[in-house]
């Protein structure tokens, strides 16, 4: 069998010694130095910076980060579970709208609702306003929640965040077959049993990969629990580097939060690891939706309102009128300077990120060996890492290279460099590329399952190099995943804050750095234009995403 792969794989690369395998492995080395950078400081030698922070904030930072990540846990999970049972399972009012709008909160980036729900809760906002005037009560009658505290950040993160569960298990929910449960209620099940004993347990694993994704963001937050004022790792991160001026603490913080990160996702995998769900049935059955009438049909139409108003019209809302206040104040051409560096980063760092990954995807698909699959993934990892972590795996080797170009100028030819990688745009696109590699990975390899070896082999019969199979085969078979690929990066690259904070050049702001610093100085109306700008480009890739996953599901079932 290996004689076959081999006299296989010759076949689609050619006879001659290929440079790709090479290529490819380099690019997953780069790609993935920033990670292992980070990594290698656990091992270096505590100074006194970090034993200052163990000393007194490094168990406030563990644990906020806990309880943050188990409170989000458990909001993400109650909102996403049940609405995407109800709207698969179910006929209601409103059901074909709830089905995609219930994922536009994933429009929204966390700090963006965090800003808007506060100005809509304080004391001079809307709600206390209101509130006020129909009761003629002052500031010392009555007593909200603050919203700027833990559990702010929690309920903030999980309105934002629950569609990863949604998506997931909606989709899974739609693949498994009407036999399957049809099965369960001959045998005496009513429908509560049915769904938690056997519906449920069929969708953990997609349930588990939501959750996880979820959860890695919630760790990779910056701008909500900065605002909020919540010591976490990411803020911790940030203080140390600029506040304390210790790269190497820094580091070191960045290196916990990793490994956390790292024993999030094995902890995933530790829980799936002898479990196994399968469609037994012959043949694939759609779910016929079962029609609800009197309270319970209303009682469904608003547990599907309540996550999408407070998660996305609310905030969307208030943002839409804070901008008409001041639209003609703030749309001049500094904001178009803001709009222009948004769109052309997000721009080329899409296409740097595509075109890393259609060249490891294909390259993997050249040499299908381990090592290549290993060092493929490894590159991959980055999507895991906080963007704070990226910042600083990124910030760490590039400034050693400056430094040392410099000092060996200023030695032999009395001249300096300055910064020629750490201090420019080329750095920013290197950490979001790594950051969100896998985001056009995942597309590419999947546009690439779709061409058979076949068509490779009859392609390579005819004389074209592997590099002529890609432009002519498959480039335009997977024309739509690529599209699909650029966009998502493009919105991901568009809402990332921490990453761009810190490795943004000197006097080169974004939409989202923008944001953040306005906020950041009680100038909650002021930074509306910048934050629903965003809002705005990201809802195009949800729905695109939300008709996908009503799509893919009964037709991924029925192939399996």
């Amino acid at each position: 069998m290996e004689i076959a792969s081999h006299a296989k794989e010759k076949s689609r690369t050619g006879h001659r010694p290929s440079l790709w395998r090479a290529g490819v492995l380099l690019s997953a080395l780069l790609l993935a130095l920033p990670i292992l950078v980070v990594f290698g400081y656990l091992f270096v030698p505590a100074g006194d910076v970090w034993q200052h922070l163990v000393d007194t904030v490094l168990a406030d930072y563990l644990d906020n980060s806990l309880r943050l990540v188990v409170g989000v846990a458990l909001g993400v999970l109650l909102l996403g579970i049940p609405t995407a049972w109800v709207t698969t399972v179910y006929e209601f009012p409103g059901r074909r709208l709830f089905e995609w709008a219930l994922l536009l909160p994933l429009a929204i980036p966390a700090y963006i609702i965090a800003y808007t729900y506060t100005g809509l809760l304080e004391f001079a906002g809307p709600v206390q306003t209101l509130l006020r005037e129909l009761t003629g009560w002052s500031a010392r009658d009555y007593l909200l929640p603050d919203v700027r505290s833990l559990g702010g950040a929690v309920v903030m993160l999980s309105l934002v965040l629950y569609p990863y569960v949604y998506m997931m298990a909606r989709a899974s929910f739609l693949g498994q077959s009407l036999s399957t449960l049809e099965a369960g209620r001959v045998l005496g099940a009513g429908p509560w049993r049915v769904f938690f004993h056997i519906t449920l347990p069929l969708a953990r694993p997609a349930v588990v990969t939501g959750l996880s994704l979820a959860l890695m963001e919630t760790l990779a937050d910056y701008g909500t629990v900065q605002y909020f004022g919540i010591a976490t790792f990411t803020t911790g991160i940030f203080r140390t580097w600029f506040g304390l001026d210790d790269s190497a603490a820094a580091a070191q913080l960045a290196a916990l939060l990793m490994s956390l990160v790292f024993l999030l996702i094995l902890l995933e995998h530790y829980s799936r690891r002898r479990l196994r769900f399968f469609q037994t049935g012959g043949r694939y059955r759609h779910l016929q939706r079962l029609p609800l009438v009197g309270i319970r049909k209303w009682s469904v139409f608003t547990l599907c309102l309540l996550p999408l108003l407070f998660g996305f019209l609310i905030p969307s809302g208030q943002l839409l009128i804070w901008a008409l206040s001041i639209a003609e104040e703030t749309l001049d051409l500094r904001f178009l300077a803001l709009v222009g560096n948004s769109l052309l980063l997000a721009a080329l760092a899409s296409l740097l990120t595509l075109a890393l990954a259609i060249f490891l995807g294909y390259g993997r698909r050249l040499y299908p060996s381990r090592a290549m699959t290993f060092a493929v993934r490894l590159s991959a990892m980055g999507y895991a890492i906080p963007g704070t972590v990226i910042a600083v795996g990124v910030m760490i080797p590039f400034a050693w290279i400056d430094n040392r170009l410099d000092a060996w100028l200023r030695e032999t030819l009395d001249l300096s460099s300055g910064l020629l990688l750490s201090g420019t745009l080329f750095i920013l696109l290197f950490a979001y590329a790594v950051r969100f590699l896998a985001v056009a990975l995942q597309s590419v390899e999947s546009g690439l399952a779709r061409v058979t070896p076949n068509m490779d082999d009859a392609a390579r019969s005819l004389g074209e190099p592997p590099l002529g199979v890609l432009r002519k085969v498959h480039l335009p078979i997977m024309r739509g995943a690529l599209f699909s690929a650029l966009l998502l990066v493009f919105v991901d690259v568009l809402k990332e804050l921490p990453a761009t904070l810190i490795l943004r050049p000197f006097n080169f702001n974004t939409l989202a750095v923008r944001a953040y610093e306005l906020a950041s100085d009680e100038r909650l109306a002021d930074s509306s234009v910048a934050a629903l700008t965003i809002v705005a480009v990201g809802v195009v890739p949800v729905i695109l995403l939300s008709r996908a996953v009503s799509r893919s599901g009964g037709r991924d079932a029925e192939s399996a």
